[in-house]
């Protein structure tokens, strides 16, 4: 059987550093952080009191009230950047076969807010026992903002969710292009939101001493691939490609961004949270994709990696790509777009194929903002170019976006120039 070509045909974002894709890529392009003390909660009480959250967001702008009552806060999001990329893609509903489009939208953690808020308020009567929100279940489930953008827009194509942790939506923007590849749709609506920045959320990730605790200077404390990082920045918001089948694109007049060519699934099989400290399933993963896009090495000209800004997954993934592309490493751009916009969890997939997408079309890699003179650790190799501190001007042909999770979930997806 012959694959079909699959192309990105419209993007949507709406992040810590800006809510619309224009405004994302400037502070991507200017090294913009967007880390700030927490204003969701009273978090002066936790090991960790900032965050990177989505600023200036008014729902009203976007819902009234009596749909605001259906959605938790990541589904917000996700229906903000969904609309961003239809709108992009222009999508005429009227003139494309509805039954033929479909949204495959991610979630690592889904409506941790709603579910809080419900079991914090929640009244037992001896009478009528317990009394929850009709809505907390349908506001909770990660699956939901997958079904939110289908009824809304009439799109009864493929539709799901996929949930891998930190993974999660660069394994929707993979699902979904084996699923025109093998024309099983025409449309395919993917990507991921998040919207943990809650006091479980903060708590739970502070309990596993997972975040960065530099509460006196927020602006730095994503800082991937330098000695003085001490874990991850929580993010929030959502990211969204449209892909397409170039066939149907083409015919429609469809603009397009650039082409998906592979995508790579692995496991570390290794621990509950770590990664492998020698980075195989990493190293598994870029190869996996690689192989799928029948690409070598040398033709990769930037990699977007996980860069989490954690002392053990910085090295791993370092290693992995210096073990995987050997000389061809020393060629490439590597940068952490998460010393921007933090760690967006299950978005962070989307939110960075979006990225990936506009370093293609615009010829500029966004840098790994936060790395000082004398800060590195002696297990990075430095001669590799991890794009520190300012975004740099090159012809990007081909993307490699990587993503891992906890529980050892591995995914990566490859973008091509066309």
């Amino acid at each position: 059987m012959e694959l079909k070509r699959v192309v990105v045909t419209g993007i949507g974002a709406i992040t810590p550093i800006g809510n619309t894709v224009p405004e994302y890529w400037d502070g991507l392009i200017n090294g913009r952080s967007g880390a700030s003390p927490i204003t969701r909660f009273d978090a002066s009480k936790f090991k960790t009191q900032f965050a990177c959250e989505v600023k200036n967001f008014d729902p009203l702008l976007y819902f009234d009230r009596k749909e605001l009552r259906k959605y938790d806060r990541f589904t917000q999001f996700a229906l903000v950047a969904a609309k961003e990329g239809i709108t992009d893609a222009d999508i005429d509903t009227e003139k494309v076969n509805l039954d033929r489009v479909g949204v495959i939208f991610a979630s690592g953690i889904g409506g941790l807010e709603t579910l809080e808020q419900e079991i914090g308020s929640y009244t037992l009567t001896k009478e009528n026992g317990p009394r929850f929100n009709p809505f907390l279940i349908p506001k909770m489930i990660t699956d939901i903002a997958a079904g939110q953008i289908s009824m809304i827009y009439g799109f009864r194509g493929p539709n799901f969710a996929t949930t891998s942790a930190c993974a999660s939506s660069t394994h929707a923007i993979g699902v979904a292009f084996d699923l025109l590849r093998l024309g099983k749709a025409d449309i395919m609506v993917a990507g991921g939101s998040e919207a943990a920045i809650t006091s479980a959320g903060v708590g739970g990730f502070n309990a596993m001493h997972a975040l960065s605790v530099r509460n006196d200077s927020p602006q730095t404390a994503s800082r991937p691939f330098s000695k003085s990082r001490d874990g991850f920045v929580m993010g929030e918001g959502a990211g969204c490609l449209i892909l397409e089948e170039l066939e149907h694109a083409t015919k429609r007049g469809a603009k397009i961004y650039a082409e998906v060519v592979g995508v790579g699934y692995s496991a570390d099989a290794h621990h509950l949270t770590a990664t492998h400290p020698d980075g195989l399933g990493a190293k598994l993963v870029m190869s996996n994709a690689l192989d799928d896009a029948h690409l070598k090495p040398s033709d990769v000209d930037y990699i977007n990696v996980h860069g989490t800004s954690t002392p053990l997954g910085d090295i791993s993934e370092s290693k992995a790509i210096k073990d995987l592309f050997g000389d061809a490493a020393l060629k490439l751009n590597i940068s952490s777009t998460k010393s921007m916009t933090g760690h967006l969890l299950g978005a962070a997939g989307a939110v960075e194929a979006v990225a990936s997408v506009l370093a293609i079309k615009n010829g500029i890699v966004p840098p790994t903002i936060n790395h000082e003179a004398g800060d590195e650790d002696e297990e990075i190799d430095y001669s590799l170019n991890y794009t520190f501190n300012k975004a740099q001007k090159r012809d990007v042909n081909v993307v490699m976006s990587n993503t891992f999770g906890f529980g050892g979930h591995n995914a990566s997806v490859i973008l091509k120039k066309i």
